[in-house]
């Protein structure tokens, strides 16, 4: 991978290193908002993934780039590790669910993402960013991938942008 731009074949990469750990999402044609818009509408439910969310993407392929090192000094991240403590309690329990360890601290993201990035430094854990960072960024982008796989002819794609991983890739 580049370290300072993402490629097709860095996202065609990642695709094949999350193959076996995603849901297929595929594309769910929307009658409502394609009549709503008088245009072809579709949605990628990656609610639908194991997760719950699309997240799982920059997170697995971010750890399967980490050396085995950094992999035995612990893994650190704000927003699914260190959270603030106005995290729902579904979102904990769930992430707990998976083995993590998870802290709460602080009421923002902001709080909790110090927190993490002071454990890091602390404790000599690996600390992978929760949105900037480029393998994130690609591992997320292999929604794109997938939705230029399936409809190349698309015009535009509307993305959440929360901290901007899943926008960048």
């Amino acid at each position: 991978m580049n370290a300072t731009m993402m490629r097709l074949e860095d996202f065609k990469a990642a695709r094949n290193v999350l193959k076996g750990v995603l849901n297929d999402t595929g594309l769910i044609y929307s009658h409502f908002f394609s009549n709503a818009t008088g245009n072809y509408v579709y949605l990628k439910p990656e609610n639908m993934q194991v997760t719950g969310a699309y997240k799982i993407r920059g997170a697995y392929f971010t750890i399967s780039t980490l050396s085995d090192e950094e992999k035995a000094a612990g893994l650190v991240t704000a927003s699914a590790g260190v959270m603030p403590t106005t995290t729902p309690l579904i979102k904990v329990n769930n992430t707990k669910s998976y083995g993590a360890n998870v802290l709460l601290h602080g009421s923002t993201f902001d709080d909790a993402a110090a927190e993490a990035a002071r454990l890091s430094a602390e404790q000599g854990l690996t600390y992978i960013h929760p949105f900037n960072d480029l393998r994130v960024a690609t591992g997320q982008g292999t929604i794109s991938y997938e939705i230029f796989s399936n409809l190349p002819d698309v015009d535009i794609i509307l993305v959440p942008i929360g901290g901007g991983g899943l926008a960048s890739g």
